[in-house]
């Protein structure tokens, strides 16, 4: 499918809302987290368009309030996911018959649909159901989510227009068709955005989708199925189920029609599924696209001649924003001995002006960890590094759960740069750092390098021209997205398509063209306007 005579809308980057003190967004949310919070949530299945509600219901609470019950949500089994796949297949033939202009207008209407009517109530349900802050929410569930919407399409727009040169005589063009079958987004919690995206992106592409998102982000799944279906989704076009991963796996990865997997996660899940797919090969009509972003260990590496305030802020930010439950989350960083004190210092005055508690009171810099499963994780990695000889806690280290999940943000002193910390993934408020000798920079860097199998996301903080050329070099294959004097998060959309190597996914840039192309099966069409008449070749012929 070409993209055709038509020009599209200007596209830009979603402008962040301050929510400073006096501002009105701040007034404007606040009055909707006071509406969005007062419970009574009945969270039916989206299947065909239709609400599913089973009675077998889970509870929906705050992770910042654990004992506060907002609400429930209707948990399927395996026959809902048949049903999911079955109104997926039935809406397939004419979702993907439809003008790509028409499938554009749609996420383009729910683009400006979350933009303005239901900015706030991204925002404070993101806020309630996940524990994120005004402003980490406002980045994430508003303005990511925006931004992915507006630049698929102008991606996809593009995509449409990449069509082959054509000789004299022959007009040759491409047909990005979508897959055959359906495609499997299976979401995480952390990022509203993402959870959004990784179902649209195939279905703007004319695929239809089964849905699965993370059993503590209900809340905000519903209302991306809300504003879709405002926005003009046709029913089946993404089917929303809560299930089980293993109810959902035995059924969908056993398919015939199943055509590709869209995920975010971690690197285990990720890899189960994986041999689970090829596994059963034989069982599917076509090759499955396999697109998964899943773990990181990100690291902060500062040489000698680095700004010690600007390593600490890019690692207070870096580690702690969002508890530390992002991808990117900087969870280890390498500090000279020269540097260190310096930075040191001003961490430690970073950590006791932080706030830690609700995110309805906009002062709080710090909130809850999603659950007690990811709470009980880091709290034992905690007490493990207070008891052990190989590190130190040298800031924070409290935890508390008695009425929410919360982790006070955490440094580690790793004494060996191999500590557990140093290597496994976390997902928390705990940073881990290694100082090292200045003169055996060399050496450091090959450390950082085999440490983890890691490679999603890493930041070097230096003033020398030539040791940011060398340390840039040397860690190429250390992370998918790569920050000079800056922290290691905070990827915008058509700014830093984001995506990581090794162990951290397929590295298919979410928000941008190559992620696309991973939705699309290309056919060449060759058109002949005057056929040939003889077989014979000139050099056939006598002399």
């Amino acid at each position: 499918m070409s993209k055709g005579i038509y020009k599209l809308p200007e596209i830009k980057n979603e402008p962040v809302k301050s929510y400073a003190p006096g501002s009105p967004e701040r007034q404007a949310l606040k009055q909707k987290l006071v509406e969005l919070n007062k419970g009574g949530l009945d969270i039916p299945m989206i299947i065909d368009g239709k609400e599913v509600r089973t009675g077998n219901l889970y509870d929906i609470c705050p992770p910042h309030d654990h004992q506060r019950l907002l609400g429930h949500y209707h948990q399927g089994d395996k026959t809902h996911v048949q049903m999911a796949i079955d109104a997926a297949l039935k809406a397939k033939p004419a979702w993907e018959a439809m003008h790509w202009e028409s499938r554009a207008a749609i996420f383009l209407k729910a683009a400006e649909l979350i933009a303005g009517p239901y900015r706030y109530d991204f925002n404070a349900v993101t806020m309630i159901g996940q524990s994120k802050n005004a402003f980490q929410s406002e980045i994430d569930a508003v303005c990511e989510l925006i931004d992915f919407y507006r630049f698929n399409v102008r991606n996809m727009y593009d995509l449409y227009g990449m069509q082959p040169n054509s000789a004299p005589g022959i007009w040759n063009r491409t047909v990005w068709r979508p897959l055959e079958g359906f495609v499997f987004a299976l979401t995480p919690f952390n990022f509203t955005s993402i959870a959004a995206n990784l179902g649209g992106a195939p279905a703007l592409m004319g695929n239809t989708v089964v849905w699965k998102p993370s059993k503590t982000a209900v809340y905000s799944a519903h209302l991306i199925m809300e504003v879709l279906k405002e926005a003009g989704l046709p029913d089946g076009v993404i089917n929303l189920v809560y299930v089980g991963g293993r109810e959902a796996a035995e059924v969908i990865f056993n398919h015939r029609e199943f055509a590709g997997l869209h995920f975010t996660g971690s690197t285990g899940v990720f890899n189960g599924m994986w041999k689970t797919i090829a596994g059963n090969m034989e069982k599917y009509k076509s090759y499955p696209r396999i697109v998964g972003e899943t773990g990181g260990k990100d690291y902060v590496f500062a040489d000698a001649t680095a700004n010690a305030k600007q390593v600490a802020t890019a690692l207070t930010r870096g580690a702690f924003e969002y508890q530390g439950q992002k991808c990117s989350a900087a969870s280890r960083a390498y500090i000279p001995t020269t540097l260190w004190e310096e930075v040191k210092n001003h961490m430690e005055e970073d950590l006791k002006s932080i706030k830690t508690g609700t995110p309805e009171d906009f002062t709080h810099f710090i909130n809850a960890v999603i659950d007690e499963e990811s709470f009980d994780k880091l709290a034992k990695e905690i007490a493990d590094a207070q008891q052990s000889l190989d590190a130190e806690v040298i800031m924070g280290g409290n935890c508390d759960k008695s009425k929410g999940y919360f982790i006070e943000p955490t440094v580690i002193l790793a004494k060996k740069p191999d500590y557990n910390t140093m290597k496994e993934e976390l997902f928390g408020p705990i940073l881990t750092v290694y100082v090292y000798d200045p003169d055996k920079l060399d050496e450091t860097l090959d450390i950082l390098d085999t440490t983890t199998d890691y490679a999603l996301t890493g930041a070097i903080f230096s003033s020398n021209r030539a040791n940011i050329e060398k340390m840039t070099s040397r860690l190429t294959h250390t992370a998918g997205n790569f920050y000079i004097n800056d922290k290691p998060t905070g990827a915008v959309v058509d700014q830093q398509p984001f995506g990581g190597g090794r162990a951290s996914g397929t590295n298919d840039k979410a928000g941008s063209v190559f992620n696309l192309l991973r939705w699309v099966s290309p056919q060449t069409i060759k058109e002949t306007f005057v056929p040939a008449t003889d077989y014979m070749y000139p050099n056939f012929l006598d002399e």
